[in-house]
């Protein structure tokens, strides 16, 4: 039966640090007629190791949720802002983040800076009405005295140089001209996917990650007990020699435990290996909870291990209720195929959850970036995305031909692309443009954020990506070839739909083609 999907659409709540609303000694910069400490603020933009000039540096005072000043880099990479208050009824704190046509950013600073993701939804018109987030990487700085911030850095990418790369889903039997088993697309798996380190861990040498080989020695347990159970995991323990302590172990997040996943297999759905032992084929708890953005979720995601799909039935992946299977992770994941982090940020309801590590290559601010040619670019993936999100429909092989037979001048297409240089999107490929911290996907990838003054901030990403439906991925589903994976619009969960199902596709391209 195909899982019945939990819809909910919450206006997201802004939570801004600091108080609400102007104080009578409401901290911004200081008046020049009032001599007071002040502090100053300074960083260098960089891309690809070179300065890059006109950046636009927004200084945001968050005590009263207004821009308090902005500057451009120079053409030595350079901005600063001085004058910064030291005084008030509250400590000023700003934020830093960047901006420039065509750029992603991420920041870095050392202390008293602090880099982290924020929730800018009520900048902007209508985006906290309709529940719509807005999330921006930024610099966070508590203007104290004598405490200067230097080294406020941003490095730029803008899809070709991406933060991560993608890895091949395993997929390698072609069943249609174009799909997955024929492109391969991603990173190739290693001649030795996983090394036992002969101390009860195994290393998956795609991802860096390394595993309790026993994936059976926790008992099935609610999310709330294996978050604990896993915290505690320590060398002596689940056959463990490894010399690891308490809190080095997490259950895994959504992305970590994906990366298990080889589409070309079921029963289980894992690579092959013989290096890990009990491993069950039926659901297993991720640390990510479900619909990320919405604050106190009672459901969280699993993956069944049988097959590999989501399942969200608000019964088997009830926190509280359910009891799933326990797989324990370590480590940061620097192999070759480094995973992007999912993105949930939101407060924690455990110790050890997605939203308190934030494991994975931290999401950057403003990474999809408009073309201005019919095509995005996802600056952490550096593929190309469609814009038109509903122009190709049909059952997975019309629609696998259909993309391949895309080209300039179709679908609102002006990029010069030809034939054959787009393709369906594999099943790790669509999975990357998900940022578990928004609560309904294909509102965000569909939604204009518009400044105060009604002008724009960011067109949509993608235009007419359609809810509550189903996308196609070019991967086929193991357990029964009829089927292939698509990934639902507002979760961006991946279930395994009938090939004969009418449904859409978003194209996808390399930046190279």
């Amino acid at each position: 039966m195909r899982p019945f999907h939990f819809l909910v659409t919450v206006a997201c709540l802004t939570a801004i640090a600091g108080c609400s609303g102007a104080s009578r000694n409401d901290p911004g910069l200081t008046s020049p007629s009032t001599p007071q400490p002040t502090n100053t603020v300074s960083g260098t933009v960089t891309f690809k190791g070179a300065a890059l000039a006109g950046v636009t540096i927004t200084l945001w005072l968050t005590n009263s949720n207004v821009v308090v000043s902005t500057a451009t880099t120079d053409s030595n990479g350079n901005y600063s802002f001085s004058g910064l208050s030291t005084s008030g009824n509250v400590p000023a704190d700003y934020q830093i983040y960047a901006n420039k046509a065509g750029y992603a950013f991420y920041p870095s600073a050392p202390s008293p800076g602090k880099v982290e993701r924020f929730d800018h939804t009520g900048q902007f018109i209508e985006s906290q009405t309709l529940g719509v987030a807005m999330y921006f990487t930024v610099i966070d700085f508590v203007s104290l005295p004598n405490a200067p911030l230097a080294g406020a850095d941003f490095t730029a990418y803008d899809g070709t140089n991406p933060l991560v790369s993608l890895a091949a889903t395993g997929q390698t039997e072609s069943y249609a001209s174009g799909d997955d088993g024929a492109l391969k697309q991603g990173a190739a798996w290693p001649a030795t996917r996983f090394t036992d380190n002969q101390d009860g861990s195994v290393t998956n040498n795609l991802t860096g990650l390394i595993w309790l080989k026993d994936a059976g020695c926790f008992a099935p347990a609610t999310w709330p007990t294996a978050l604990a159970d896993v915290n505690q995991l320590a060398s002596g323990a689940c056959g463990l020699s490894d010399g690891s302590t308490a809190g080095k172990w997490r259950l895994p997040n959504l992305n970590e435990l994906e990366s298990l996943i080889d589409v070309s297999s079921a029963n289980p759905a894992l690579a092959p290996s013989n290096r890990f032992i009990n491993v069950g084929e039926g659901i297993y708890w991720t640390s990510t909870g479900y619909y990320g953005g919405v604050l106190g979720s009672p459901t969280a995601w699993v993956i069944r291990l049988s097959d590999g799909a989501y399942v969200n039935d608000s019964l088997q992946n009830l926190k509280a209720a359910s009891t799933n299977g326990v797989w324990a992770v370590r480590g940061p994941g620097n192999g070759a195929a480094r995973l992007q982090a999912t993105g949930l940020f939101q407060p924690p309801l455990q110790t050890g959850d997605d939203g308190t590590l934030q494991m994975g290559v931290p999401l950057a601010g403003s990474r999809f970036i408009e073309n201005g040619d019919g095509t995005v670019t996802d600056a952490m993936t550096g593929l190309v995305w469609l814009k038109q999100a509903n122009c190709i429909q049909g059952d997975w092989a019309t629609a696998v031909v259909a993309v391949t037979k895309l080209a300039s001048g179709q679908c609102g297409l002006t990029d010069g692309s030809a034939a054959g240089t787009w393709r369906m999107p594999n099943r790790k490929e669509m999975q990357s443009l998900a940022d578990r911290n928004i609560n309904n996907e294909s509102d965000y990838l569909n939604f204009t954020y518009l400044n105060p003054d009604h002008s724009v901030y960011q067109r949509a990403i993608l235009t007419y990506f359609v809810e509550a439906e189903d996308y196609w991925t070019s991967s086929t589903y193991a357990a029964d070839t009829t089927e292939a994976w698509s990934v639902y619009s507002c979760d961006f969960g991946v279930y395994n739909t009938p090939k004969s199902a009418i449904q859409y596709t978003l194209a996808v391209r390399n930046a190279t083609d």
